[in-house]
């Protein structure tokens, strides 16, 4: 069982238009009302590989309600942890060229009590737990070093677990030796202090994460490819990709490919691509199926090119 913890998850709404232009009354081609947050949509894509995953989330008012239902529906078991507060409800303008525009609203602020039960019922879920994946920002009342603490409880239990998160709270959860990080390429130049032109960079940037405290760190280079950096080797992983229509989530579904294949090596990171390559060819966050993957399309080398340019350098 994979558990998942999302923080601060959403009420997701897409809609693909064929352009955005502003003071215009837009015509969306097709809407998806989904439920949101990294780590929830880490479960959906564990669900839509069959496997079984456990969602622990802070749900609040009409929205959250409607997220859990959404997620019942799709077979995914939730543990809720009631909040005051009501869930945040985030809207995605996907473009017809590919292009995504979000608006994510703050979410709810948790109390000292909720902050404290989401710890416990994190506790309780991860008994039968392969692996926690913690994903998502923080939401308002929480410490940057909450994360840290999960991460110091998850090892006391004996569970392995999965960090995607960043700026503040990436750095102090680092000092408690997550299991694997997963930063994309800005939040792996954040983490560092400076910028990466290169996919040379990109991996000296893991291995300085490496030295913070990870023991893994999965970096999504965009549409470069993927890194690997453990004690095991590097590896480097590319796709084919046809037509993208929406990268909402598809970082969420690389991991959850990592993780469903074991979560070490170069096979758990052929997965990773392969799901993520999928997802951004699905419209909205539509997690992919064993059926929409293409394995063959997939690369995965250990000699890395750390000559390459990055398509996109980040500062």
């Amino acid at each position: 069982m994979i558990l998942t913890v999302t923080p601060n998850p959403s009420l997701d709404r897409t809609y693909e238009v064929p352009s955005l232009d502003r003071g215009e009354v837009i015509r969306a081609s097709g809407e998806r009302m989904d439920p949101g947050g990294k780590g929830v949509n880490v479960s959906r894509a564990v669900a839509a590989a069959g496997r079984r995953t456990v969602a622990v989330l802070p749900l609040g008012g009409a929205p959250g309600a409607l997220v859990a239902d959404l997620l019942d529906a799709q077979g995914i078991e939730v543990a809720p942890v009631p909040v005051a507060g009501a869930t945040r409800s985030n809207i995605a303008l996907a473009e017809s060229d590919g292009v995504l525009t979000k608006i994510n609203a703050p979410g709810p602020e948790l109390s000292a009590a909720e902050q404290e039960l989401l710890l416990e019922t994190v506790r309780e879920q991860s008994r039968d737990a392969a692996w926690i994946a913690c994903c998502g920002s923080l939401p308002r009342g929480l410490a940057p070093s909450w994360y840290a603490d999960v991460v110091t409880r998850a090892h006391a239990s004996g569970a392995r677990i999965a960090l995607d998160t960043s700026g503040p709270a990436l750095l102090e959860a680092l000092r408690a030796a997550p299991d694997v990080v997963k930063p994309n390429a800005e939040e792996l130049a954040q983490a560092v202090g400076r910028p990466l032109t290169t996919v040379g960079d990109a991996v000296k940037a893991a291995e300085e994460l490496r030295g913070m405290g990870a023991r893994a760190v999965l970096a999504s280079l965009g549409a470069d490819g993927q890194l690997l950096v453990e004690d095991g080797g590097t590896w480097f992983a590319t796709a084919r990709v046809g037509t993208v229509r929406s990268n909402v989530g598809a970082g969420d579904s690389s991991l959850a490919g990592f993780l469903v294949a074991g979560g070490s090596g170069p096979e758990a990171l052929a997965s990773a691509v392969a799901h993520g390559a999928a997802a951004v060819q699905l419209p909205g966050s539509v997690m992919p199926t064993p059926a929409d993957l293409d394995p063959a399309a997939v690369t995965v080398t250990a000699e890395v090119p750390v000559g390459r340019e990055l398509t996109e350098r980040v500062s």
